[in-house]
């Protein structure tokens, strides 16, 4: 006869007892893969021993110098990003280096957003995500932590 431990329970966090930190990263000089993963990581919560796959259990992240992020190889050129407007035929069609010029943060963003879940927790989770193109940020207030990448 087998003998089991009946202490030994699976934890599943529920909403209102997750605590959430603030997180400060700065993007100048690296990858955007490197920093879309980390920063996904920790959206989801999966960096904490309470980590529940259908519960928010995630961190805020402010991203901060999103304009000197850098894409190895030849993605400035290569890479193209896509998205269609609301009207007939309107395809838009941006290389990386045009869109890092106009809008840096898409960088960022989209990088982000593939990474998270497609679903109504996924889009709950990538509202935690702010992102700056400068160095400056208005969420001083809520005293974020810095992380390193």
């Amino acid at each position: 006869m087998r003998a089991t431990n009946k202490n030994k329970e699976t934890y599943f966090a529920k909403k209102h007892e997750v605590s959430r930190k603030w997180y400060v990263v700065d993007a100048a000089g690296k990858p955007v893969g490197r920093i879309a993963t980390r920063i996904a990581r920790i959206l989801r919560g999966k960096h904490k021993p309470i980590y529940t796959p259908n519960v928010d259990t995630g961190d805020f992240v402010v991203v901060i110098n999103a304009d000197k992020v850098v894409l190895t190889g030849r993605k400035l050129d290569q890479k193209y990003y896509r998205w269609r407007t609301t009207r007939p035929g309107s395809m838009k069609e941006r290389t990386a280096r045009q869109i890092l010029q106009e809008k840096p943060e898409m960088v960022i963003q989209r990088a982000v957003k593939g990474m998270l879940p497609k679903n109504k927790l996924g889009r709950k989770m990538f509202k935690k995500l702010k992102v700056y193109a400068g160095a400056e940020h208005p969420h001083t207030a809520q005293k974020p932590e810095t992380l390193v990448i």
